[in-house]
C-alpha cells in the first residue's frame, strides 16, 4: 500500500509554544473568513498567533488575538489588524468543539497557520488542555535529556 504523498502547504505563521503550554488532544484543520487585504498581508508572510486562542460565540468558532498586521498598499480600505475573525467548520465539529469546551474546560489553541495546496488559507486548530508548572518542567527535563543522549551517542560512534 502506498504511503499517503505529503502536502504541500506553505506556513505562515506557527504557535511553538502551545506544545509546551498544552496538552494536545485533538487536532482539526479549519478555514478562515479572511478580508482581500487580509489575505494580501498574509501572502507577504505577515501574522502572528502566538498569543491567539479561539472562542465559540453564538453558535460559530470565532479566532480571537490574531494579528495580521495591514496590508501597507490598501489605502482605505483596509482591516483591522486584531480583529475577531469567523473559523469555517462544519457543524458537527463546531458543534464538537462547543460541547468540549464548554463541559470539559478544554481550550482551542491555533497551532499553525499556511495556505494550502490550493492556496486556500487554513489554520491548524488543537483541542487541548492546560498544563501546570511541574507538567512544563517534566517536559523541560525530558528534552534536555533527549539532547545529552543524543550527545553521547555521537561521541560514542
Amino acid at each position: 500500500m502506498a504511503a499517503k504523498a505529503e502536502r504541500k502547504l506553505r506556513v505562515i505563521a506557527d504557535n511553538r509554544k502551545a506544545r509546551f503550554n498544552y496538552f494536545i488532544d485533538e487536532t482539526l484543520e479549519a478555514g478562515l473568513a479572511l478580508t482581500g487585504t487580509e489575505v494580501k498581508s498574509l501572502r507577504q508572510g505577515k501574522a502572528t498567533i502566538g498569543e491567539s486562542y479561539a472562542d465559540p460565540r453564538g453558535g460559530e468558532i470565532w479566532l480571537i488575538n490574531s494579528n495580521i498586521p495591514e496590508y501597507l498598499h490598501a489605502n482605505r480600505f483596509n482591516h483591522a489588524p486584531k480583529r475577531p475573525r469567523k473559523l469555517l467548520l462544519h457543524r458537527r465539529q463546531i458543534n464538537k468543539l462547543i460541547g468540549a469546551v464548554e463541559r470539559e474546560g478544554m481550550t482551542l489553541v491555533p497551532l499553525k497557520l499556511y495556505f494550502n495546496e490550493k492556496g486556500r488559507a487554513k489554520i491548524e486548530l488543537a483541542l487541548a488542555r492546560g498544563k501546570k508548572l511541574y507538567d512544563k518542567r517534566e517536559t523541560e527535563k525530558k528534552r534536555s535529556w533527549e539532547r545529552e543522549r543524543g550527545r553521547l551517542m555521537r561521541q560514542k560512534g
